[in-house]
């Protein structure tokens, strides 16, 4: 395949798949049962939003919008990491309060 239909490629499978993953993934956002379900969505919300910055900078070659991507990437990382800690946190919060009314 010549590299002339990379853009092609592009604009018409990668971008419109991944618009169609973002409208997914926001309904899954809103209607989530669980705060986890929640963080997930907003998780992979960033990563799709990733690939539609790389697509985008690949289709109009401008190599800049990969630094955008990369901080996004970061954001996400980190974001995810401290809700980790304190969702953690919080439950050895509880199971030890749960505790502390058990032995009364």
């Amino acid at each position: 395949m010549p590299n002339n239909y990379i853009p092609f490629i592009i604009a018409y499978f990668v971008l419109p798949v991944l618009s169609i993953s973002m409208l997914l993934i926001f309904i899954r956002l809103f209607k989530g049962p669980s705060l986890m379900d929640k963080v997930v969505a907003l998780d992979l919300l960033a990563i799709v939003a990733i690939g539609s910055f790389s697509a985008y900078a690949i289709l109009y070659n401008k190599p800049i919008i990969i630094d955008i991507a990369l901080i996004i990437a970061l954001i996400a990382f980190l974001s995810t990491i401290a809700f980790a800690y304190y969702y953690e946190k919080a439950d050895k919060e509880i199971s030890k309060s749960e505790d502390e009314n058990s032995e009364k």
